[in-house]
């Protein structure tokens, strides 16, 4: 059966599909989606417009209703749409499960928000005069997400979105069409009015470089590449159209002299190696002070060995599948880079031949890195961390704030006194301490530094600060008679 795009409250094919593949057993087709025309597009975005005036005055506790009704299916599906979520995607099938659970809990929170519209008032400096101050809607927001947190990400976007009043129209990445296809599909069962919420799927290069350069978009929210995201930007800026965009990283994990050694190796194993290390907040850089160097990679080293590479849906799988073979080849070509280097690597980094025929590698550990090799530089959104020796805090936060990116840094650490310092003065949006660098919230602001982000904060309340726009008005009631 095809699986068609969401246009104007409608199921309807486009041109072109999309064969979806299962990276932990190829010969698994998940299905076939249709990928949406321009012209299909543009149609969906004249809906859209349309759409929003009737949502944005339908009244709170209605938006209330459709994103409730939306978590909470989410939330009773979890372990349903979790192994859809990992099959396509290959993370575990618990990391899978606990992805979707939690996108609910973004649309339940935010159907609370939509209660929220408390503005402001003030009296004017001129007499008899008064200030009402509150946020409207931007419009019709478009929303570009990622593979790697199919609906997790995606479902940060579309609830704030939907909750503050907008129309959105959402463009999957076109390597999990699936988990799209499934929140789409419990959107098309709300009383949601047609046209308010759409997905159209499709290519990044010719739909989502549309979406952005579209007169009648509004606002574009994006997670994705660096590159991608100065493209979209590019796009976007030409017809002043308000962005957000979360791109790529290069976190770095401190472990000082005095750190829990091993609570610090399980830090690693699960910010470096979950999920394939296919994570924005992925710590690849290790930061090890020399008096425990040597503890830690011994530690590590054991742990990997004993990390499980399988079919994601297998219950002692610890690391799926990267999730396509064009990645695998590209994080192969990135072990290549690391040999012909002066560092080493001490385990992983080989491709696997497992029973079922799949895109496996084992997790990769170098050591005898420095901050200036290329794959210190660049993400590689790979199961592949490096360990840099450091001799001191000031030497670990100087090389931690060494990057262009700044989304996430950690620090393991017994003394409150570097924590506190650390956390104040390394340049990162999040900071973990004696935490995996891996693993947010979502009730408070996400979001990085650098060359990590641009625009408004992500989640929380902040999100108010993307999906709406001030107006301020002056109000003159008269003298009395």
């Amino acid at each position: 059966m095809l699986n068609k795009n969401l246009i104007n409250g409608e199921w309807l094919a486009g041109d072109d599909e999309i064969k979806n593949i299962n990276p932990s057993d190829t010969s698994d087709v998940i299905g076939d989606y249709s990928c949406a025309t321009l012209t299909q597009l543009e149609d969906a975005v004249n809906v859209a417009r349309q759409a929003q005036q009737g949502w944005r005055q339908c009244g709170i506790e209605a938006r209330q209703a459709v994103l409730q009704q939306v978590g909470n299916e989410l939330m009773a599906r979890a372990e349903e749409l979790g192994k859809l979520l990992s099959r396509e995607e290959g993370k575990p099938l618990a990391e899978g499960k606990g992805e979707v659970y939690r996108a609910g809990q973004f649309f339940t929170y935010y159907a609370a928000e939509a209660l929220r519209e408390l503005g402001m008032n003030a009296d004017s400096t001129r007499p008899n005069i008064e200030i009402d101050v509150r946020r409207e809607p931007m419009g019709v927001v478009a929303v570009v997400s990622p593979w790697n947190f199919p609906t997790a990400t995606a479902s940060w976007k579309i609830a704030p979105a939907l909750a503050f009043g907008n129309a959105v129209i959402w463009k999957p990445a076109s390597n999990t069409p699936a988990s799209a296809w499934a929140v789409a599909e419990i959107f098309s069962r709300t009383a949601l009015p047609a046209g308010v919420f759409q997905l159209l799927a499709g290519g990044g290069g010719t739909l989502g470089n549309a979406l952005a350069a579209h007169p009648k978009i509004d606002a574009i929210s994006f997670t994705g590449s660096y590159t991608t995201g100065v493209e979209i930007a590019k796009a976007a800026a030409a017809n002043l159209t308000k962005f957000q965009l979360e791109l790529g990283s290069k976190n770095a994990l401190v472990v000082m002299d005095d750190a829990d050694v091993d609570a610090a190796v399980a830090a690693a194993l699960g910010g470096g190696y979950s999920g394939s290390g296919q994570k924005c907040t992925a710590s690849s850089r290790l930061l090890v002070h020399s008096k425990v160097h040597d503890e830690f990679i011994e530690k590590l080293t054991a742990a990997l060995a004993g990390f499980k590479v399988g079919n994601a849906l297998a219950a002692d799988t610890k690391m799926g599948p990267v999730v396509s073979n064009t990645q695998l080849q590209e994080n192969l070509k990135w072990i290549e880079r690391i040999k012909s280097s002066d560092a080493e690597i001490v385990c992983g980094g080989e491709r696997l031949a497992l029973a079922e025929e799949g895109y496996y590698m084992s997790p990769a550990l170098v050591v005898n890195s420095i901050n200036e090799m290329d794959f210190n530089r660049a993400e590689m959104f790979a199961p592949i961390a490096a360990v840099q020796k450091i001799n001191s805090y000031e030497e670990g936060l100087a090389i931690a704030n060494d990057t262009d990116y700044g989304l996430v840094a950690g620090i393991f650490t017994r003394s409150l006194a570097r924590a506190t310092h650390f956390r104040r003065s390394v340049e990162s949006g999040c900071v973990t301490v004696n935490l995996p660098t891996a693993g947010t919230d979502y009730h408070v602001p996400f979001g990085g530094r650098k060359n990590s982000s641009f625009g408004a904060r992500e989640q929380g309340t902040v999100a108010v600060e993307f999906y709406t726009q001030m107006k301020t008005a002056y109000i003159s009631a008269g003298t009395p008679q």
